[in-house]
Formats: structure tokens, C-alpha cells, sequence
């Protein structure tokens, strides 16, 4: 076999293993990291699946299966991101304007604590103006600046929790905040705050702030402690009494299992389904950029308007979503629903960490 078939053939089955090694359950943080280049993976696949057609001879078993393994390969990585592009159907319905519905705005940004640009960040909120800010990555410094916002432009309502180790945790608000708690929900040191936000007409919503740790070789070498994270949130807001809202920095992207089994606990909508990835990590190179930054929200809410802000020296992109509370059951698109298998996983993860749901904070109760 000629050196540069056997180089296609090799390269087709590497595809096909960067597709698959995601659904193995091992959290370890190598295994975990095949979850965020799915788009990348796709393009490669794809490129792969062009090159078998046009070089490979077809007379041999070898080059079938080359063209099998990147066909399979590229199909298996549209099945998971198809649904983060206009292909597919919304999960939350747009908002027609001008029809009844209260509105409410978050801007979501991990600011990368040792980035110096703090003015030009300012100006990205001054020109949003989001009813509620969630900066992530955020120290003692950082608070200095954003109290601005509280001191005189009209975000008297708060939850600070400034930290140097990459984890702090400030939010700012327009609307009133009533019974907020920041909480170390699995690590010490890695705080989420939960509030129950008021709108001007006094309805309640429900809201969580998070930004669990990745797993990485520098941190978490497994994924256990982010999956317990999220899978207690989401069991905890399924028994949600008003609408509510889940957003951060995940750690996570938007197609992972983990992800997925957080939509699946929650019984909470991706404002992304139907729309576009809405990439925000990493900022600095557009070859290497996947959805990281998120937001979800319960059946309540339509979409009036997403956009993915202006680089302001972050390594992320900073999201501002505008959502609008309804008295219509628009969203006729059923969110994931769990079943068997998917409860005993979310047990197992709850279990790796000895945490359960019972902890997180329930401001509606």
C-alpha cells in the first residue's frame, strides 16, 4: 500500500476517534476535552472525506473504509452541532414586537481577571445597558471598577463574591434582589450566587449564577466536580416554582453530554437551539472558538433579542440576551426529557461528590 494512502487511511480513522471518545463516560480531563471541538472536528472530517473521494482507489477494501470512517466521522459531529444553527427549530420562540410580555436583559461576561482594559469593558455595559451584569473572573480590582455601576447608574442591587483565583463572582443589578446567597456548591473557592430577581410588575424570577471549574491537567483533572455542579442546579430549578434563569461560564460547551444532562435535569431551553453557537471562547484565535458562555431559561420566556458583544481584551466574548416574559405558552418545542438512564447518571455524578440538590439555595422557597 502506497505511503500516502496508508497516511489518508490513518488519518480518516483519527477522525472518527475524535467523534467518539466523548460518548465513553470517563471523566478524566483528555477524555472530557473531545466534548469542545466538534465544529473543528467537523471541518477536519469533512476535509478528510473530500481528500479519501478524490485520492483513494476504490478497488481497495482499505480505501472503502477510509471513505466509511470519515463519512461516519462527519455525520456523528453534525448530529451533536446541527442543532446550534438556523437548521434547526428554535427551543425559545423570538418575541414579536409590539405583543404583551415584560422584558428583562443579562449580559453574561468572564472578563479574565488579569485583563487591564477594565475602561473599555465599562463601555461595552454602558453602550448594552443589561438590567442585570454577571462579570466572572473578577477580583478585588475589578470590583473597584464596576461599584461605579452601582454607586451611580442605577445597579443599587448586588452579589459579590470578588476572588483572585480566577473565580470571583460580582452581579449587578437594576432590578431588586431579594433573598441572595453565594454559595461554594461542590469546590472551596468556587462560589455561585442565587437570588429571586423582581420585575417592575413584581413578578419573581428565579435566577443562578455559576462558573464551575473545567477540568484540565491545571485544575480539575476530571470532570467531576463541573458535572456535579450543573447536575445539581438543574435538578434543584426543575421544582422551580416561578420562571426561571441559569447562566455562566460552564466550562462546558453547548452540545456536551454534560450540558445536555444538565437541559435534561433542568427541563430548562437553550436560547442558542435554532439560532447559531454564538462561540465565545477563546476571543484571541477564530480557528479555535466554541460556545462556553450560556444561558437557559424556563418555558416562560421569549426571545427578543442575543448578540455575542465586542473583544475588550478578554479571552471570552461577552453575551447580552434580552428575554420576555410571557402570559402565552408559545414555546411549543418539548425541552430533553430524562429518562432512566439519564436519572441514574445524575445520580452517579451527585454521588462522586457527595452533593445533592437539597443544597443549592431555592430564593423562591
Amino acid at each position: 500500500m502506497p505511503v500516502a494512502n496508508l497516511v489518508l487511511i490513518c488519518l480518516s480513522v483519527f477522525a472518527l476517534l475524535c467523534a467518539t471518545i466523548p460518548y465513553l463516560r470517563a471523566e478524566g480531563w483528555w477524555v472530557r476535552g473531545f466534548d469542545f471541538p466538534r465544529l473543528q472536528f467537523a471541518v477536519f472530517s469533512a476535509a478528510m472525506l473530500v481528500v479519501d473521494l478524490w485520492l483513494l482507489d476504490f478497488s481497495s477494501n482499505w480505501a472503502w473504509s477510509a471513505i466509511a470512517a470519515s463519512l461516519l466521522a462527519l455525520g456523528i459531529e453534525l448530529w451533536w452541532i446541527l442543532p446550534f444553527t438556523r437548521l434547526a427549530r428554535k427551543e425559545v420562540v423570538d418575541h414579536r414586537p409590539g405583543s404583551e410580555g415584560e422584558s428583562l436583559s443579562v449580559m453574561t461576561a468572564n472578563v479574565l481577571q488579569t485583563n487591564q482594559n477594565r475602561d473599555d469593558f465599562l463601555k461595552i455595559v454602558f453602550d448594552t445597558q443589561p438590567d442585570i451584569l454577571v462579570a466572572l473572573e473578577t477580583d478585588g480590582k475589578w470590583q473597584a471598577t464596576l461599584d461605579i455601576l452601582e454607586q451611580e447608574h442605577g445597579y443599587h442591587h448586588t452579589a459579590k463574591c470578588p476572588l483572585d483565583n480566577l473565580y470571583g463572582l460580582l452581579v449587578y443589578s437594576r432590578l431588586s434582589f431579594e433573598n441572595t446567597r453565594i454559595q461554594y456548591l461542590v469546590e472551596d473557592g468556587v462560589p455561585s450566587a442565587h437570588t429571586l430577581a423582581r420585575l417592575p410588575s413584581g413578578q419573581a424570577v428565579r435566577m443562578h449564577f455559576i462558573h464551575p471549574a473545567p477540568p484540565s491537567p491545571s485544575e480539575n483533572t476530571e470532570s467531576s466536580e463541573r458535572d456535579a455542579e450543573l447536575t445539581m442546579v438543574g435538578k434543584s430549578v426543575s421544582h422551580s416554582t416561578v420562571p426561571a434563569i441559569v447562566t455562566g461560564d460552564l466550562n462546558d460547551v453547548a452540545w456536551s453530554t454534560t450540558t445536555r444532562l444538565f437541559r435534561r435535569a433542568s427541563g430548562m431551553r437553550d436560547v442558542r437551539i435554532g439560532r447559531g453557537m454564538f462561540n465565545t471562547f477563546h476571543a484571541n484565535y477564530w480557528f479555535l472558538r466554541w460556545p462556553l458562555d450560556h444561558l437557559f431559561c424556563s418555558k416562560h420566556f421569549e426571545l427578543a433579542e442575543m448578540r455575542r458583544l465586542p473583544k475588550y481584551g478578554s479571552d471570552h466574548f461577552s453575551m447580552f440576551v434580552k428575554l420576555v416574559l410571557t402570559q402565552r405558552d408559545s414555546n411549543k418545542e418539548e425541552p430533553l426529557k430524562a429518562d432512566e438512564d439519564d436519572r441514574q447518571l445524575m445520580q452517579e455524578k451527585l454521588e462522586d461528590e457527595n452533593v445533592s440538590p437539597n443544597d443549592v439555595h431555592q430564593p423562591d422557597r
